[in-house]
């Protein structure tokens, strides 16, 4: 007689995963979702999740293939369990609930949550040091259909602390605070990448250069797709060009496990979700963080600022900066905090002149001494011979965090990185069917990254507690065997003369 249990393996994934993780907790956040006393018998959530969970496993991307495979692997039927004579629940019971049931809940994101919980509980989350990076997901639509449009920008959340700052750098130089309106540019100096604001753009080092935008302009043009207008037209230096959405995803240095995950538009830069995610794992998980790992995407001065004031340990990649050829470096400028001035290659004091509505300080050379300066070839083309150099307020924040990147323990906390929030993408996209989005619309791509982020914390949790009770029986074993050959010793020491004794008497 053959049973469905004997066919499954002891050591299949999925049998692991059900021996280490429960699931009993999707029934309790789902349930009121459900009536209790109307309409017909509907589909136990745990057995619907499990279903998604073998497709995000094993890298099944369409709904409707994943139920032939259910129909005839064994090891799924009894994962999600199904009997060998039970039908399988159709395809389209999944599109359904999620349009009917689940829209509008955050029950993909309590079902992340839930295992990272479960993971802590099992000691497998650190949460001392933290590693996050992004990767693009490619939409389902065409970068060749699209319409120009018009969009508004959203002022970001730093503004109003830039501003302050800015205008506390102006009255502290004995300037009038800057005019501002609500027409007013909403990015400004912060975390996505600016051209430069003046002729020195061979020595704009910055991360974010200096805005050219004026106040009147308060929206700009992008391309919208026609097919999924909330995926973001994505153009970025060694990236694939068109319409994607972005995962910032979170993990931890212990064991890569994700601790968040994030969607957003394509063309939404890095650093722009980033301190406010961190919140999100820190409080939501109480996770006593330290550290965090991040590449040089991240360098801006807002996000510096945010480590910083967090009290953490920042450690970002190294920015090549933009130069131009045959030009001075920004570092041959040596800046004095002192005096809160630069001295050239050449010898001359550059001088605090203000700061501008983008958050720069800026500092203008005598443009008598440059006119003759046998170096002023290899410093400025500016017409008026003025040497311009920038400087952004929040640039001693950037400054600390740079200065981590050199030291040992900058070094170490670092390293890392690729071995976990990249292995960890590396791994989503090749095994788990994360190079594209299944689905189009914001909401429903982060349902899917969330859900695939949840099996690869089941997989890696799975695999984990297994080889520690694989090494825990090893160990009980040892000792067994120890003890037994203890035993054996001692009884032949001390039993065995008498008992040869006795054996020769007779």
């Amino acid at each position: 007689m053959v049973t469905l249990e004997s066919l499954v393996p002891q050591d299949h994934l999925l049998r692991l995963i059900d021996s280490h993780i429960s699931f009993d907790f999707i029934r309790t956040a789902c349930e009121p979702l459900y009536c209790a006393n109307n309409g017909r018998p509907a589909l136990d959530p745990v057995m619907l999740f499990k279903m998604l969970f073998v497709g995000y496993l094993f890298g099944v991307r369409s709904e409707r293939r994943l139920v032939k495979e259910i129909e005839v692997n064994v090891a799924y039927r009894w994962f999600v369990g199904l009997r060998l004579t039970d039908a399988v629940p159709d395809a389209s019971t999944f599109s359904q609930n999620r349009r009917r049931r689940f829209a509008g809940t955050d029950i993909e994101q309590r079902i992340f949550d839930g295992i990272v919980e479960q993971a802590i509980e099992k000691k497998l989350i650190g949460g001392r040091v933290l590693y996050t990076d992004s990767t693009h997901l490619k939409a389902s639509a065409n970068k060749r259909h699209f319409e120009l449009v018009e969009v508004e920008q959203t002022p970001a959340a730093y503004l109003a602390e830039l501003d302050a700052a800015v205008d506390a750098e102006r009255v502290a130089a004995g300037h009038k605070p800057l005019a501002r309106d609500k027409d007013e540019p909403p990015d400004r100096g912060g975390s996505a990448s600016h051209s430069g604001a003046d002729a020195d753009t061979n020595t704009l080092e910055d991360s974010a250069k200096p805005s050219t935008t004026t106040a009147s302009e308060c929206s700009r043009e992008i391309k919208r797709s026609t097919v999924d207008p909330e995926a973001g037209f994505m153009v970025r230096d060694q990236k694939p060009v068109g319409f994607f959405y972005l995962d910032h995803r979170t993990v931890d240095g212990v064991h890569a496990l994700i601790v968040d995950t994030h969607v957003t538009a394509g063309n939404v830069h890095d650093a722009t979700p980033y301190l406010d995610r961190l919140d999100r794992a820190r409080e939501r998980f109480d996770l006593a963080v330290g550290a965090v790992g991040l590449d040089a995407g991240y360098f801006t001065p807002w996000v510096c600022k945010g480590i910083v004031e967090r009290g953490l340990y920042g450690v970002m990649g190294y920015r090549r900066p933009t130069h131009r050829e045959g030009y001075f470096h920004k570092r041959e400028y040596e800046y004095d905090k002192q005096t809160d001035t630069y001295r050239c290659p050449a010898g001359q004091i550059i001088v605090y002149r203000g700061t501008n509505r983008n958050g720069y300080r800026e500092y203008a050379s005598d443009a008598k001494q440059c006119a003759n300066c046998p170096l002023r070839a290899q410093c400025t083309q500016s017409k008026n011979h003025q040497k311009l150099i920038t400087r952004h307020v929040w640039q001693g924040f950037k400054d600390e965090i740079d200065a981590h990147r050199l030291t040992d323990l900058g070094k170490r906390l670092y390293a890392p990185r690729k071995e976990t929030v990249e292995r960890s993408f590396a791994d989503a996209k090749e095994l788990h069917g994360h190079r594209y989005a299944r689905f189009r619309g914001l909401a429903k791509v982060q349902a899917q990254c969330l859900l695939s982020a949840a099996c690869q914390n089941m997989k890696k949790m799975a695999l984990v507690l297994a080889r520690k009770a694989k090494k825990e029986a090893e160990a009980a074993l040892l000792r067994l065997y120890r003890a037994i050959r203890s035993a054996q010793i001692a009884l032949k020491t001390t039993q065995w003369p008498r008992l040869r004794f006795e054996l020769s008497f007779h």
